[in-house]
């Protein structure tokens, strides 16, 4: 294994390990909100919680990944994400103290995500990056699923506290893992400046912030709450499949989400990062725009429709954060992947409580349609990255 694939491959077991904990929650949700008594805004709050605390940490690691070594950053980020998931299922007791831990294992997630990203833009070539970071924004989108499945499935033999324990615990290995087996890559150069406000006249940069956050508004509410949907629905509601089938089968949408991060940015290398971006912000919404009113589907039907917008709703994801490490110089790449992530996940924490609120207020119909808004929002900037391409290279579709 040569050293760039190594460094491909242990940066994915790094990110994959304490993602587990970020959908760990919601893989228990209805649970969680019966024995606490939380409203669906709350029960958006305590998840809204962890996409907070990743919103404080996110800038200030994301500096420190610059500066010095991002591998021993991602290492402590890891270890600490671990600790306060296995303090939400074992300390826990009501709406307060949940969002409080919640909260801070966000902020050590903050520590894991951008820095992997951060230390694969340095290993990898412009020409190769696009597919690079779809593995490692795949392997997210994978550890998702698999956090659905396994949490559901513990939580179903033993209870939701110790199937958040147990999907917690695997962060503890990722600080031994980066630190022995991984390298910084040759010729990298640190660097002590913090962000540069310049950045925020660079238009590509902006556009390519804007679809990306929008990405996650979309994103986020439907991780949220897919299962809570599925459990409503009369496929599941009726008693003819358990909720255990629930579980696996929004683990196993979560994980084709995977499959779409792969494919958009191998497809953002031939086709152009813009291009794909826009076909999977279009593909995704479009779904959600009717979702709300497919419930009465049988099963096999329901589960194709999710599948398939499993796959579209992570298609936009790489090939954006992508654009975002092309638009800047070498040495800002760190701090530009952190404002990215801070801006571009302020929807996220909204966006699950926005839907809750709708969901009290008018039901699945009304509530799908809140996600939705990231369609023709973040196209706007999909039409402009485009334009800006064709005037760079008239010829070529890249970006």
């Amino acid at each position: 294994m040569n050293d760039r694939t190594r460094a491909l491959v242990v940066a994915c077991i790094a990110v994959f390990l304490p993602v587990l904990v970020w959908y760990n929650y919601s893989a228990v949700l209805p649970t969680v909100s019966a024995d606490w008594g939380l409203t669906g805004a709350q029960a958006g709050i305590v998840f809204g919680a962890f996409q907070a605390g990743y919103l404080v940490g996110i800038l200030p690691f994301g500096r420190l990944a610059d500066a010095s070594s991002p591998r021993y950053v991602l290492a402590g980020g890891a270890a600490g994400t671990a600790v306060f998931g296995v303090a939400f299922g074992l300390l826990a007791e009501g709406f307060l103290a949940g969002t409080a831990l919640r909260f801070l294992a966000g902020v050590c997630m903050s520590a894991v995500y951008v820095p992997g990203m951060r230390l694969l833009s340095d290993w990898f070539p412009a020409a190769e990056r696009g597919r690079a970071i779809g593995i490692y924004v795949g392997t997210f989108s994978l550890s998702s699923g698999v956090s659905f499945v396994l949490t559901s499935r513990i939580a179903a033999a033993t209870g939701w506290e110790s199937a958040v324990v147990a999907t917690s615990l695997g962060g503890l290995l990722v600080a031994p893992l980066v630190v022995w087996l991984l390298d910084d890559a040759p010729g990298r150069s640190a660097t002590s400046r913090g962000i540069d406000l310049s950045l925020l006249r660079n238009r590509e940069y902006l556009h390519a912030v804007n679809a990306y956050a929008w990405h996650t508004w979309e994103l986020f509410g439907v991780r949220n709450w897919l299962l809570a949907f599925l459990l409503a629905a009369p496929a599941f509601a009726s008693g003819g499949a358990s909720a255990s089938l629930a579980g696996l089968l929004v683990g196993v949408v979560t994980a084709m989400s995977a499959v779409g991060n792969v494919v958009g940015g191998a497809l953002s290398d031939r086709i152009g990062r813009p291009t794909t971006v826009g076909i999977g912000l279009l593909g995704s919404t479009a779904i959600l725009v009717a979702l709300g009113w497919l419930d009465w589907l049988p099963l096999w039907a329901l589960a194709a429709v999710l599948l398939v917008h499993g796959t579209l709703l992570s298609v936009d994801s790489a090939p954006a954060s992508t654009l975002v490490t092309e638009a800047v110089d070498d040495e800002q790449v760190g701090a530009a992947l952190s404002l990215q992530s801070f801006v571009g996940f302020l929807p996220s924490v909204a966006s699950p409580v926005v839907f809750g609120a709708a969901l009290d207020a008018g039901g699945f119909v009304l509530a799908w349609p809140t996600l939705a808004v990231a369609g023709p929002l973040g196209l706007a900037s999909v039409v402009a990255l485009r334009r800006r391409a064709r005037r760079r290279s008239p010829a070529s579709g890249s970006a």
